[in-house]
């Protein structure tokens, strides 16, 4: 692995695990060091841009798990990159002393370096595993605050969803492994024989729609928002949302072979983008608004990966994460000093935060697709390519361009309206003044969702497709852009001004359709009804079979060993205690046989030595005069006979 692409994956890999387990002992230092890794991860990135490094390492045999930076991953990881410096930059003013700031920090650049694997990956095993890492990290992170039971749900919800099309994946695999794609390489999918392709196809297209909450998986993005902003901003911008759309123009060369995929892929995207566009145009909350346009957005990416817009698509991937992401954090912004995100709560909250409002609009109206900004040139590619698919799409993805810029014209007519403070509660209000990391990361993301502008002049825009490897694509007519960019102008300035004239850009109940779209489609309550509900029953009923069989044969087992280890007992009673009873007893009557018999010819035995010894003793004392010529009598007497024993025993 070349050093840049170590440095690439590595750095904020190892520094979020260590913020992450050192948990609250590293709350003072964990912003600046996030910052400073995030940034060092972007010097990375700029420099595996024009190296292009790749680097593979074995897993089982003949399978190896590969990363490389080509031109479409090139502009992919300076994106992520770049949105994770901005938004680790806001949070490390917005997130107080009081949070878990080293675990914030942590599963932040955790979650970046997962996003830059899946990104850079060759090969399916390694976009598996890492795949599976954004999910878990994704519901660490959009459950931040565990404390509060509704946020936990809400994540385990998002990550139950994605999770179940993350099987599309699994499918993915098998079916290469199976059709003897090399080594499970993306670039060789498309040299599957049909059938198993068709699998192939449909498994990563199904995973690519719940990872981009596209319909019908949309509904999961809602309880997303639950999450800290700067967490919305960085998953819902450049990273998890936008993980699928990227996969599919990874995929561009297996959808061509496809004949299908193309085609129903474009359609995917073109309904998602128009019917989710007007969920956020009927949202009341500006979190929600915007987590609805990230949904509408990913089908103009999805639109243009099926339509073969590869150019346009990584623009819009890259000039989306800018402009979203901004959004995001100016939702944060106000958020944090009004303690609100409805939108009758931030009526006049541009006025009250110029800097914030500043930014904000840039990034609506990049959102809206006015000219120039590269939205509006993103939408245009897609738009052209869709074009040559049939009519009917094409009128799609530009009735859903014109309902993006409806929805953020009713929040901008929302946020730049007059304040409904008044006297003394104005004058407390007062302008706030940015904390320097916030005012840096507004400004920056900015100056990127204008700065991509330059992407709409044809030279650079042609040097633009031969960096992604689409130097053969066509783009757009003047025609094109001139009729999008004059009915994005038009729907938002009629919007603003029909908005303008309601309360705080309120949308009444009487409108058709308000309670369905503003309720995300439905999908929710569909979702309760069509799975939910279903998979709940079947686990009664099998929890009720479990009572009635399995645990009914627990308890028959149950009183049979009970049984047998009653008799066992009784047994044991009668039988082994009885038999060890008069064992006992044998035993006791022995030793009091002993005792009596035994003990009496010992003792009369002792006593016989005993007397002997006195006799011997009385007997020996005898010869004891005291005169000297009697003890030599005795010795004589004594070696005589000791001689006669001696000559006897000769």
């Amino acid at each position: 692995m070349t050093a840049a692409l170590g440095a690439l994956i590595g750095l904020p890999a190892v520094v979020g695990a260590v913020l992450l387990v050192s948990e609250r002992r590293a709350d003072a230092v964990a912003a600046p060091c996030a910052v400073t890794a995030t940034a060092l991860t972007l010097v990375a990135a700029v420099v595996a841009a024009v190296t292009r490094p790749a680097a593979s390492v074995p897993m089982l045999p003949g399978i190896r798990a590969g990363t490389a930076v080509d031109g479409l991953s090139a502009v992919a990881v300076i994106t992520v990159s770049a949105v994770s410096l901005m938004v680790v930059l806001f949070a490390s003013a917005e997130m107080g002393r009081e949070e878990a700031r080293g675990r914030f920090f942590g599963l932040m650049l955790l979650f970046t370096a997962a996003v830059l694997v899946a990104v850079t990956s060759t090969t399916l095993v390694t976009l598996l595993m890492v795949w599976e890492i954004m999910g878990a990290l994704s519901y660490a992170l959009i459950g931040y605050w565990w404390h509060e039971a509704h946020r936990v749900r809400s994540a385990t919800l998002a990550f139950v969803t994605t999770r179940g099309t993350d099987l599309g994946l699994y499918l993915a695999a098998g079916a290469a492994l199976a059709g003897g794609a090399e080594a499970l390489q993306l670039s060789a999918l498309a040299s599957l024989e049909g059938g198993w392709r068709d699998a192939a196809v449909a498994g990563m297209i199904l995973a690519a729609l719940g990872k981009s909450a596209q319909l019908p998986f949309s509904f999961w993005l809602s309880h997303a928002m639950v999450g800290p902003s700067p967490v919305s901003a960085l998953l819902h911008s450049a990273t998890m949302v936008a993980a699928g759309g990227y996969l599919m123009l990874r995929a561009r060369p297996v959808l061509s072979a496809t004949e299908w995929a193309g085609p129903a892929l474009a359609w995917l995207g073109a309904v998602t983008a128009l019917l989710l566009g007007a969920v956020a145009f009927h949202q009341s909350d500006l979190k929600q608004l915007l987590a609805a346009s990230t949904a509408s957005h990913m089908g103009f990416l999805f639109l243009a990966a099926g339509a073969g817009a590869v150019g346009g698509g990584i623009l819009h991937f890259s000039a989306h994460a800018a402009a979203k992401s901004l959004l995001f954090l100016c939702a944060g912004a106000w958020l944090a000093s009004l303690g609100t995100q409805g939108l009758r709560g931030l009526r006049g909250a541009a006025r009250r935060h110029p800097l914030v409002g500043a930014a904000f609009t840039v990034g609506a109206l990049a959102v809206a697709g006015v000219p120039p900004l590269p939205l509006w040139t993103a939408k245009d590619e897609a738009l052209a390519a869709a074009l040559h698919l049939g009519p009917a799409l094409y009128v799609t993805g530009l009735a859903a361009s014109a309902v993006s810029a409806a929805y953020t014209a009713r929040a901008l007519a929302a946020v730049w309206s007059p304040s409904p403070l008044t006297g003394e509660e104005a004058s407390r209000s007062g302008v706030r003044r940015a904390p320097l990391p916030e005012a840096l990361s507004l400004a920056a993301l900015s100056s990127a969702a204008i700065g991509l502008s330059v992407l709409a002049l044809p030279v650079v825009a042609r040097w633009w497709r031969a960096l992604v490897g689409a130097p053969d694509t066509p783009g757009p007519a003047a025609w094109e852009m001139a009729l999008s960019g004059l009915l994005a102008v038009a729907v938002l300035a009629l919007t603003w001004w029909a908005v303008a004239r309601s309360r705080a850009g309120a949308v009444p109940d009487q409108v058709p359709g308000h309670r369905f779209l503003g309720g995300w489609l439905g999908l929710d309550t569909a979702a309760r009804t069509l799975v939910t509900r279903p998979v709940t029953a079947l686990a009664r009923a099998l929890a009720a079979a479990d009572d009635h069989v399995i645990a009914g044969g627990a308890r028959t087992a149950a009183r049979a060993t009970a049984s047998l280890s009653g008799r066992l007992s009784a047994f044991d009673d009668r039988g082994l205690a009885g038999g060890v009873r008069s064992a006992s007893g044998w035993g006791t009557h022995a030793a009091d046989l002993a005792r009596l018999r035994g003990e009496g010819a010992v003792e009369g035995a002792v006593r016989a030595v005993a007397s002997g010894a006195r006799s011997l003793a009385v007997w020996a004392l005898r010869p004891q005069t005291g005169l000297l010529h009697q003890y030599y009598v005795q010795a004589v007497i004594a070696l005589v006979v000791l001689a006669a024993v001696v000559v006897l025993m000769r």
